[in-house]
């Protein structure tokens, strides 16, 4: 999982930081929220999401374009998710009630010939674009919807660009994810393996380059071996950006970006990205690379979820609970503080002296899930995949009945003989699909490390 490129040697690219209003109150409607990658929508039915716990509904209109309406009817305030798309019009499964791009009730199946549709029969609408692949939300003021503060780079526009595109669902609020992938102290420890070795763990030189409305800017290296500098850029309110770099004409780097679904839930679009990858990469399956991805999340995600219901349900200050190191911590402390100063506006929030949060709601218990439900039922390719091994699981099962009952019919030794090696060759490829198959439902097994596989990693 490419999530910090090898920046040595690298020159950073110019910093991208939107301008906003010069307000000290972070303006949280007024900006873009990444909904989804335009590959793993589903395909001729609405898509139901939610920001901030407002549920929202997405769909394209007769044109192709895409739409989001607030999810529910005004009738008997049903999910308009639960519907489907005709002509371009968002028809409610409950009783037939359509509506348009913008809204408006186009069409109710129960009025009499000649009746006017009443006028609040309608739904509020919201801007979208699709850009670089990914489905943007402007939750404001429609006509201050401006396209230039997307926080993308312009450099993908470029078809030489290679993307891999993951997203996943977390049990926990956006802030921990943001929080977690800022802190690189943590992953030789949480993430070791034969790439990340708990014995590299060491101090870290930390820089805040810049800190404003708009974002924070920082750096960081091992203090011991004096590496190169690596970049990132905490964008508000949705983005870190991990050291955009260029070498020898080759750009690459990380977009980490991030959706709050409400409280105790967020969604994940990470991004790596590369001007030029080895034929090897170019031609592994999506999915493939889908499934370190997880692993490296996994390890992280029962950890973040239990600090944050721990925080809450002790309700002290994190400046209180918190023992920082400037070492390893910086970053993250600098971050809760930019919550302290800008974040009062946001529907809740956890800052390092201050939260703004719903009692009730962030005691409740937060569903962890699995991967199945976190990751591979919104992932296109994942989700392709897992039905496809399933289907094979089951033939394979089917086929070694047959040929076991077959076998038993036999009376020739030598044609008995084949038959009994085809049930055979149906079961092991039965147990390998469903082995494979579960590689799409099942979380890592946390494999704690011992001295004999510490040995075998070094």
């Amino acid at each position: 999982m490419n999530i910090y490129p090898d920046c040595s040697k690298t020159e950073i690219l110019n910093s991208y930081l939107p301008k906003l209003e010069n307000s000290e109150k972070f303006n949280w409607q007024n900006c873009w929220y990444p909904i989804i990658f335009v590959q793993d929508l589903p395909q001729h039915r609405p898509y139901g999401f939610s920001l901030y716990d407002q549920p929202l509904v997405l769909f394209k209109d007769a044109s192709g374009k895409f739409a989001c309406l607030k999810d529910i009817c005004p009738h008997r305030t049903a999910k308009l998710s639960q519907g489907q798309v005709i002509d371009g019009k968002l028809e409610c499964l409950y009783h037939g009630w359509q509506f348009g791009a913008n809204g408006k009730c186009l069409y109710i199946p129960q009025l009499l010939a000649g009746a006017t549709i009443p006028h609040n029969a309608c739904v509020k609408s919201f801007t979208v674009v699709e850009k670089q692949g990914i489905v943007w939300l402007w939750p404001g003021n429609p006509e201050e919807a401006d396209e230039k503060l997307l926080p993308i780079l312009t450099e993908l526009d470029d078809p030489k660009f290679i993307k891999l595109d993951y997203l996943l669902n977390l049990p926990y609020d956006q802030s921990y994810f943001i929080e977690n992938v800022i802190d690189p102290a943590h992953i030789p420890i949480n993430h070791n393996n034969k790439r990340f070795k708990r014995e590299n763990a060491q101090p870290l030189e930390m820089e805040v380059i810049d800190i404003s409305i708009q974002g924070i800017r920082g750096r960081y290296r091992n203090q011991k071996t004096q590496d190169s500098w690596i970049h990132l850029e905490f964008i508000a309110p949705n983005l870190v950006k991990y050291a955009v770099w260029k070498e020898q004409g080759l750009v690459g780097g990380a977009d980490l970006y991030s959706m709050p679904l409400g409280r105790g839930k967020c969604r994940i679009l990470l991004r790596n990205y590369h001007s030029a990858l080895s034929w090897k990469k170019k031609i592994k399956p999506r999915w493939f690379d889908h499934f370190e991805r997880n692993r490296i999340l996994e390890e992280d995600l029962e950890l973040i979820r239990e600090q944050q219901m721990q925080i809450e349900s002790l309700g002290k200050e994190m400046k209180e609970l918190f023992l920082p190191l400037k070492t390893s911590d910086l970053l993250v402390v600098e971050y809760r503080k930019w919550l302290d100063k800008y974040g009062s506006d946001l529907p809740f929030y956890q800052g390092y002296e201050t939260a703004k949060l719903n009692v009730d709601v962030a005691r409740q218990p937060m569903e962890i899930g699995n991967r199945l439900t976190r990751h591979t039922q919104i992932c296109s390719s994942c989700n392709l995949a897992h039905q496809i091994s399933n289907r094979l699981k089951q033939s394979f099962v089917v086929a070694a009945i047959a040929f076991a009952a077959v076998a038993m019919l036999m009376e020739n030794y030598q044609t008995r003989f084949f038959v009994v090696g085809l049930f055979c060759l149906s079961l092991i490829l039965a147990v390998v699909a469903h082995k494979f198959k579960t590689q799409f439902e099942r979380d890592v097994i946390r494999d704690y490390i011992t001295t004999e596989k510490r040995k075998k990693y070094n």
